[in-house]
C-alpha cells in the first residue's frame, strides 16, 4: 500500500505506474485494514514498527485527502440551479455501451425514462448504431462513427447541432465528436465528447496519449472562451494528476465536487469501482441535475446530467486556474504525441 501510494508521484507515464492513480478508495480502506490489525500484534519490532505504521498511516490519510473533494464534506463547485428556464437548459445522457454487450432494450428503457436531449454513446459498432437507428426520429441531430475496436462512438440530439464533426486528435483510430449545440433559446455552446484509450495491458503501455487528447481538449476550450461542456468515458479517475491538469487548463468545473465519488465503472465489481465517466463543464451553467443511473449490462454505469445556462452563474463559480508549471507539464505531453 505504501508503494502503491508513492509511485504516481514519479509523474512517470508508464501504465503500471498509472494505474495505482485509480484505486484510492481501496489503499485507503487497505491500509487502515493493515493498520488496524497491526495494533494487535504485540511483538515487539523496535522503531522500524513505528515507522512502518506511522508510513503506512500517512499514505491512508494522503489518499483521503485526495478524495476528500468528491464528498459531500466538501463545498460544491458547481451551485445548484433554483430557477432554471426551460428554454436555457440541456440535458444529456452518456453510457459507454460495452461493445460485445446486446442490451439495447435495457439503454432504451433508461433513454426513454430519462428524456435527454442529447444522448452520446462509447464503445459504438455497427450493430449498436443499428441498435439506436430508431432514436434519429426524436434525435434528428446525428453524427455516428461505428467502429469495432471498442473506440466507435454514436451522438444523437435533439437539439441543433452546429458545425459536428468527428476528429481523430492523437491516434488514427480514436475519434472524438466535435459540435457546437444550439439551446432552445438560440444560445450556443460548445461540445466535445471523448473516448481515449487508456493506459492498461492490452490497450496502452503508457497514458501519454490519453492525457495529450484530453490536455488538447482543455487547451481548445480555453481558448474558446465560450460556454462548452466536455463528457465521455475518459478511462481516468475524478482524483488524478492528469484530470486536475485538464480542469486546470481548460478552466471546466466538475459537478462531482462537493457531491460525491459516483463510481461509473466496473458496475459488475462491488468492491472495485472507479469515477471514470466524466461531464465537465464551463462556469455558464449551474446544476440541475446529476445521477448515476442503474446498471442495465454494460460494464459501466450511464451518467445523466441536466444544466441550465444562467448569465449570472459565470461571475458566481470559480473557474480553476493554471499555474505556469501547469501550464508547461500540459504542454510538454501534447509534444510527446503531437
Amino acid at each position: 500500500m505504501i508503494v502503491a501510494t508513492l509511485l504516481p508521484f514519479a509523474r512517470l507515464d508508464d501504465w503500471w505506474v498509472r494505474i495505482f492513480d485509480f484505486p484510492r478508495l481501496q489503499i485507503t480502506v487497505v491500509s487502515g485494514v493493515v493498520l488496524v490489525l497491526s495494533l494487535f500484534v504485540h511483538e515487539d519490532a523496535g522503531i522500524a514498527r513505528h515507522l512502518w505504521q506511522a508510513a503506512l498511516a500517512a499514505c491512508a490519510a494522503y489518499q483521503a485527502w485526495r478524495m476528500w473533494p468528491y464528498t459531500p464534506l466538501h463545498g460544491k463547485q458547481v451551485q445548484d440551479s433554483h430557477r432554471a428556464d426551460p428554454d436555457a437548459t440541456l440535458s444529456l445522457l452518456c453510457a459507454n455501451v460495452l461493445m460485445t454487450n446486446h442490451n439495447a432494450a435495457g439503454l432504451c428503457r433508461l433513454i426513454e425514462e430519462n428524456d435527454p436531449d442529447i444522448i452520446f454513446t462509447a464503445e459504438s459498432d455497427a450493430w449498436w448504431e443499428n441498435a439506436l437507428r430508431h432514436l434519429e426520429a426524436s434525435h434528428p441531430f446525428h453524427v455516428q462513427q461505428a467502429q469495432d475496436n471498442t473506440y466507435g462512438m454514436l451522438l444523437y440530439s435533439r437539439l441543433e447541432l452546429i458545425d459536428a464533426r468527428v476528429q481523430f486528435l492523437v491516434e488514427d483510430d480514436v475519434p472524438s465528436i466535435h459540435a457546437r449545440v444550439r439551446l432552445r433559446n438560440g444560445k450556443e455552446l460548445e461540445l466535445r465528447c471523448l473516448h481515449p484509450r487508456p493506459p492498461a495491458p492490452g490497450e496502452s503501455s503508457r497514458s501519454t496519449e490519453r492525457d495529450a487528447e484530453l490536455l488538447l481538449v482543455g487547451k481548445e476550450i480555453k481558448g474558446l472562451q465560450a460556454p462548452a461542456i466536455v463528457c465521455g468515458d475518459m478511462n481516468d479517475v475524478a482524483w488524478s494528476r492528469t484530470n486536475d491538469l485538464f480542469c486546470a487548463v481548460s478552466g471546466l468545473l466538475d459537478p462531482r465536487i462537493g457531491r460525491g465519488f459516483f463510481h461509473t465503472f466496473n458496475s459488475k465489481w462491488v468492491w472495485m469501482r472507479f469515477p471514470l465517466d466524466h461531464v465537465f463543464h464551463s462556469a455558464h451553467f449551474r446544476l440541475v441535475d446529476f445521477e448515476r443511473l442503474r446498471h442495465w449490462g454494460s460494464d459501466h454505469f450511464p451518467v445523466f446530467i441536466q444544466l441550465a445556462f444562467e448569465p449570472d452563474a459565470e461571475a458566481e463559480q470559480e473557474e480553476p486556474e493554471s499555474s505556469a508549471q501547469d501550464e508547461r507539464e500540459a504542454e510538454e505531453k501534447i509534444e510527446k504525441v503531437v
